[in-house]
């Protein structure tokens, strides 16, 4: 059974299908034949600012528990060795900072389902029973519905000058926010144990996954993971500098 025909999934792709009709409409005088991929890159900004209260959430939470870092490494050092006293005096503290230990990740998993949306959107063949218009859309002679990888290996001229410019633009994205986890990253107390250097070494090269990803689906999908991260990279810094204060920048 196509999941994308399953009647809630159909409805909420025919609304978001509407949307991005509309919105690539009024850039077609701008874009031309481009104006699909305009509105991809439209919608994936409308829907990152619809977020922005994720990522407000997410930040504060990450300054709490980075403003916390030191009273909890203490109280890890006087208790080690009795866990429930530490579990008592680990929640006493974060009750009495009004910080929740979870803070932030119901937020980060309210924003799955509508990036899956998003993205089922530029790979589902049909949409409403009808097929897909979305993916007959071309970006450099590219269709939407085409994977970039594909069309650089077949030697189309746009596929390579693409793939070659979403690479770039998502490995230089990638090495800027593994150098921002590795500057944000708290140094573990001595005798505290802590993940494995190898794990968090492994964790950092995390974010340039997606460049090879953007290989592989379709061209609608990497202009959408381009943008995402892209606004990603500039929102946080941003967001960090907003919110924290000087202990969430330097806890001693």
């Amino acid at each position: 059974m196509d999941v994308f025909s399953f009647p809630p999934i159909a409805f909420l792709l025919t609304l978001l299908a509407g949307a991005l009709d509309a919105l690539s409409g009024p850039l077609d005088p701008l874009l031309g034949a481009a104006s699909a991929a305009g509105g991809v890159v439209l919608l994936t900004l409308i829907v990152r600012v619809l977020l922005l209260p994720v990522a407000v959430a997410q930040v504060r939470a990450e300054g709490a528990r980075r403003r916390l870092a030191p009273a909890l490494a203490e109280i890890r050092r006087r208790w080690k060795g009795d866990p429930q006293r530490l579990q008592q005096k680990t929640m006493e503290l974060y009750r009495e900072a009004g910080v929740s230990p979870v803070a932030g990740i119901g937020s980060a998993l309210l924003q799955a389902p509508i990036v899956s949306l998003v993205y089922a959107l530029f790979i589902a063949q049909r949409i409403g029973g009808e097929p897909n218009a979305l993916l007959a859309e071309a970006l450099l002679g590219v269709p939407l519905g085409r994977p970039l990888g594909a069309a650089a290996l077949a030697g189309d001229g746009g596929g390579l000058l693409l793939a070659g410019a979403v690479i770039v633009l998502l490995v230089v994205a990638g090495l800027a926010t593994r150098a921002m986890m590795l500057r944000m990253q708290l140094p573990a107390a001595p005798d505290q144990p802590g993940m494995p250097p190898g794990v968090l070494r492994a964790l950092g090269w995390l974010p340039l996954i997606t460049a090879p990803i953007a290989l592989i689906v379709p061209l609608a999908a990497a202009l959408y993971l381009v943008t995402t991260t892209l606004w990603t990279l500039a929102e946080r810094p941003l967001l960090r500098r907003l919110l924290w204060g000087e202990a969430e920048r330097n806890p001693s």
